[in-house]
C-alpha cells in the first residue's frame, strides 16, 4: 500500500509493465541455417562442381566450426524446423571433419620407411632448412615437387647427395620439376600410370628385409580455372593400392579431404598418414605469409596395411608448403 502525506491509505497495487522479450525472427534464422545446409550436403555427397565450388570446399573445416551458430540462432528463434536442420547440419559437418584430430601414433613391429615431402615453390625453399629436416628426421624417402635444376645443385652443394645418394628426377624450371631422392636404390617405374599434370615420377625404393616399396612423386595441377578438370583427372589416374606390394604416394596433391576427388583415391586402398594419427587438420599451405597456413593438401598416402608411427608438419623458408614428415612401418613380407 502506499501512503499519502495525510497518513491515510490509498488503495490499490503498484503494477510494473512486463518487458517483451525480443525473439530472433524466424526467417533470419532460415537465412543462415540454408547456406550451411547446403554445404554440408554438398560436402557429404561430394557435389562439389568446377573450379570456384572445389577451392572453397577446402574451408569445410572452417564451415564446420561455424556451423554452431545457426543452431544457436534457430534455438532463440523457436524454430523447431531449423534447428533440426541446423542441427544435423552441425552433426554431418562435424563427423566430416573432427575424425582427423583423433587418432595416436600406431605401435606394432616392422620394416621403417621414413617419407618427407616438400614443394619448394619454383626451386626457392632454403637449402639449409632442407638439410636440416633431412639431418634430425633421417628420411629414407624425400618426396620434391617444384624441383629446379638450379635447386638440385644447391641440394648437392650443401651436402644431400652424401645422405640420400639414390635418386630419380625429373628436375624442371618453374612449377613443373619433380624428384624423388633416397638412401636406399631406387628402381624407376616407367608404365606404373599416365601421369597428368606436373612431372611425378615413380620409383620402388629397395629396403632391407622386405619386398620393394613402390614410391609416386604426386603433383596434379592446382584446380584453377580449366586446369580442374586436369587437376580430377591427375588424382583418378594415380594407381590404386594392390594387394601383393605396398604403395606411397607423397607430395603436393593440391587437394584437401573435403575434396570427392581425393576421397575416391582413398577409397582405392589407401590412408591419409597424417589423419590415422589424429594430425589430419595441420594446414600446409600458405605458408611463410602474414596470415597462418589454412589449408592441408601436402599429404603421404600410404598403404591400409601401413601402420604409422608419427607424423610431424615443417616450415621452410622460401616456400609457401609445409614439409610434411611420415614415420611409417610396413607390414611383414
Amino acid at each position: 500500500m502506499s501512503v499519502d502525506t495525510t497518513g491515510r491509505g490509498v488503495g490499490g497495487a503498484i503494477v510494473t509493465p512486463a518487458r517483451r522479450r525480443r525473439r530472433i525472427p524466424r526467417a533470419l534464422a532460415w537465412a543462415v541455417v540454408v547456406p550451411f545446409a547446403a554445404w554440408a550436403v554438398a560436402r557429404v555427397a561430394g557435389l562439389e562442381r568446377g573450379s570456384l565450388a572445389t577451392q572453397l570446399m577446402t574451408g569445410t573445416p572452417y564451415v564446420a566450426a561455424g556451423s554452431l551458430v545457426p543452431v544457436l540462432l534457430a534455438a532463440l528463434a523457436r524454430g523447431r524446423a531449423a534447428a533440426v536442420v541446423a542441427l544435423v547440419t552441425a552433426a554431418a559437418l562435424g563427423l566430416s571433419v573432427l575424425p582427423r584430430a583423433v587418432g595416436s601414433a600406431e605401435g606394432g613391429s616392422g620394416t621403417p620407411l621414413r617419407v618427407l615431402t616438400l614443394n619448394m615453390l619454383f626451386g626457392g625453399a632454403d637449402p639449409a632448412t632442407v638439410m636440416d629436416l633431412v639431418r634430425r628426421l633421417r628420411p629414407d624417402v624425400l618426396s620434391t615437387q617444384e624441383l629446379t635444376p638450379e635447386m638440385v645443385g644447391k641440394l648437392d652443394a650443401a651436402g644431400l647427395r652424401e645422405l640420400l645418394p639414390h635418386r630419380l628426377l625429373a628436375a624442371d624450371e618453374g612449377a613443373r620439376g619433380s624428384g624423388l631422392y633416397a638412401r636406399y636404390p631406387l628402381t624407376p617405374l616407367e608404365n606404373l600410370f599416365r601421369p597428368i599434370g606436373h612431372n611425378m615420377p615413380a620409383a620402388a625404393i629397395t629396403l632391407p628385409g622386405v619386398k620393394p616399396v613402390e614410391l609416386v612423386d604426386v603433383h596434379p595441377y592446382a584446380p584453377l580455372g580449366e586446369d580442374v578438370r586436369e587437376w580430377e583427372a591427375a588424382l583418378e589416374a594415380l594407381p590404386p593400392a594392390v594387394p601383393d606390394r605396398v604403395r606411397v604416394l607423397a607430395g603436393d596433391f593440391n587437394a584437401s579431404l573435403d575434396h570427392a576427388a581425393l576421397r575416391r583415391l582413398l577409397s582405392r586402398g589407401y590412408a591419409d598418414s597424417a589423419d590415422r594419427v589424429g594430425q589430419g587438420l595441420r594446414p600446409t599451405w600458405p605458408a611463410n605469409r602474414r596470415l597462418p597456413p589454412l589449408i592441408t593438401i601436402d599429404h603421404v598416402m600410404v598403404d591400409q596395411r601401413v601402420k604409422v608411427a608419427g607424423v610431424s608438419v615443417h616450415t621452410v623458408p622460401g616456400t609457401d608448403h609445409r614439409a610434411v614428415f611420415a614415420d611409417l612401418r610396413l607390414p611383414g613380407p
